[in-house]
């Protein structure tokens, strides 16, 4: 299904739109709870650790994939609003070979420096035989996690957010099942975990691929159709490229900040992985709404109709607003149950920490809210490169008042924790006076 996200109401067309994506990724997530769940309760708070430690870098290098078709996303959205086909079939077959090569040399450059990645890390002794396994794994797979998230990019900009999800349910369904058996019936530990995963993505993008060169038919290429286009390439690397600059060094921070963790020693660890965990779950739906707000600003700029786009903006400030109160009273009240599913009652330690991580993090998710859906603005708009100072401002200042404040003994981990909300604040504060000068958005 193809839908024109040019017309009708901006408020039920983004809703529309969002609501599978936003569906979609709470189910990834599940699985990610799912497996730190089985992994804690079955192998122990080691081998949670190992594992939630590993998926801050793998969490970085495939920001490099996904942000890559992300970028490219907006550029078939453009062309489909436009309703400039050939172009479209143009930037699909550049954006396919260019992502496609860049997966494989991260994947090998990977595997190659796995020893020197765990240095870096900064893992401690008693989990670097769990680490490394956990991410060898991984790094063979990310071939699968271009493919799907290729595909998946492809159908957004139609209009199509339904289909992908279909097949990240079924995947996520499939991905804690063989988690169950790995890690429980053929008790393979952390290595069964990774299989799983991998496992996963392969019959994701194996569906999510048939799909789109089965039933979109006004796509349907020639031989001739496949080529590599130098001037579409450079229009697409516009935006993929610095998109992808955008996930990695949001990542890239994230990995700094776990770096810092990580020398708190294990307990601290495990305190992290579970906190973020839940972090992540909560804000994950306005970061999805934000993406959503991409597609939607990318299509209408491509019909040319700029007046749809303050007014969905509007529209989008309101619904993010209500759903991160929400979740920020929950979050807080229920902070102390929703850790004991990751972590034992009696480890009191751990648990005090993750409640004091969420306790500070939680009340300020309307911050974050607000810099995703700055972030899909000016990736609609063709103005990544501001999205891009956005995250520098963000994570710079995250990183740089944790690693400033946590040696200070009177303050500790509570400042690594009080970094985050403020580097959000002052990246709204930055993308609002921004637009505010640059774009001088008319009244409604």
């Amino acid at each position: 299904m193809i839908k024109d996200l040019t017309e009708g109401s901006p408020s039920k067309v983004i809703l529309a739109f969002a609501a599978p994506m936003i569906v979609g990724n709470l189910f990834q997530q599940l699985y990610n709870i799912a497996d730190a769940i089985i992994v804690g309760r079955f192998l122990g708070k080691d081998a949670l650790a190992a594992v939630g430690s590993s998926l801050s870098f793998i969490t970085f290098i495939t920001s490099v994939i996904l942000g890559l078709c992300i970028g490219t996303s907006v550029v078939f959205a453009q062309f489909f609003g436009a309703k400039r086909i050939k172009e479209l079939k143009n930037s699909m077959s550049t954006s396919f070979i260019f992502i496609g090569a860049v997966t494989l040399c991260l994947s090998v450059l990977c595997i190659l420096l796995l020893d020197a990645i765990i240095r870096l890390m900064n893992v401690p002794s008693a989990l670097i035989a769990d680490t490394k396994i956990y991410l060898g794994i991984i790094f063979c797979g990310m071939i699968f996690t271009f493919l799907y998230n290729w595909a998946c990019g492809l159908l957004r900009s139609l209009g199509n957010s339904k289909t992908p999800l279909y097949f990240l349910i079924l995947a996520t369904i499939l991905n804690i099942v063989l988690d169950l058996f790995f890690i429980i019936v053929l008790k393979m530990g952390v290595a069964g975990a990774a299989i799983a995963t991998i496992s996963a993505q392969f019959v994701s993008a194996v569906l999510c691929m048939g799909y789109c060169f089965r039933k979109l038919k006004f796509l349907n290429f020639k031989l001739s159709e496949i080529t590599f286009d130098k001037e579409i390439f450079l229009m697409t690397a516009n935006y993929s490229l610095l998109t992808s600059m955008q996930q990695s060094i949001m990542n890239f921070g994230i990995l700094m900040i776990q770096g810092l963790v990580n020398s708190f020693g294990a307990g601290v660890m495990t305190a992290f992985v579970a906190a973020a965990k839940i972090d992540s779950f909560s804000y994950m739906p306005v970061q999805d709404f934000g993406n959503a707000v991409s597609t939607y600003i990318a299509q209408n700029m491509g019909a040319g109709k700029k007046d749809r786009i303050s007014k969905g903006l509007k529209c989008a400030v309101l619904w993010i607003t209500l759903f991160c109160l929400v979740i920020s009273f929950i979050v807080i009240a229920f902070s102390r149950p929703l850790l004991y599913i990751f972590i034992n009652p009696s480890e009191t330690e751990i648990i005090a920490v993750g409640v004091q991580y969420l306790y500070i993090v939680a009340f300020f998710y309307c911050l974050i809210g607000y810099l995703f859906l700055l972030y899909g603005l000016y990736r609609g708009i063709g103005n990544v490169k501001m999205s891009i100072a956005l995250t520098v401002i963000s994570l710079g200042t995250r990183v740089g008042l944790a690693y400033l404040l946590s040696p200070i003994p009177a303050i500790g981990l509570v400042g690594i924790w009080w970094a985050i909300p403020i580097g959000w604040l002052l990246a709204d504060l930055t993308g609002l006076i921004y637009y505010r000068i640059k774009y001088k958005p008319s009244p409604a």
